[in-house]
């Protein structure tokens, strides 16, 4: 019973429940991040280079092997670099636009914190400050 109780405080914590909504919005903002890279930015970018595909360069190490009916009798064995290639490329495109979103979030933060008024003490020690100026 103890195991269960110790469980119960730990699943209780306010960080379990903050690491929790963090993966699912994190899992949200993936498909998202997914989505523009495969469907807005990738398009433009395989139009440029030709339309060129990676992911169909490979490397047939053994053909399939087929019976004299036609029948497939083993399959054939390839090295898909080209896919490696192109997990490679989301992935920076993928990390560039979390810099994107990251340096905006960032701009943002930053002028609302300057649109902000001070606090209370600081209004009191600069009229202070004033007041001493002018005797």
């Amino acid at each position: 019973m103890k195991i269960l109780k110790e469980f119960k405080e730990f699943a209780s914590r306010g960080n379990v429940v903050d690491l929790a909504v963090g993966i699912i919005i994190g899992s949200a903002f993936g498909k998202i991040v997914s989505s523009l890279v495969g469907d807005v930015m990738m398009p433009p970018i395989g139009l440029a280079i030709g339309g060129l595909n990676f992911t169909d360069l490979k490397w047939m190490m053994k053909a399939a092997e087929y019976d004299a009916g036609g029948k497939l009798i083993s399959e054939a064995v390839t090295l898909n670099y080209g896919n490696f290639i192109q997990t490679g490329i989301d992935f920076i495109i993928i990390a560039f636009a979390v810099f994107l979103v990251v340096k905006v979030m960032n701009t943002l933060k930053k002028q609302t914190e300057a649109v902000q008024a001070p606090p209370k003490q600081e209004l009191l020690l600069a009229e202070i400050r004033d007041l001493l100026k002018s005797k």
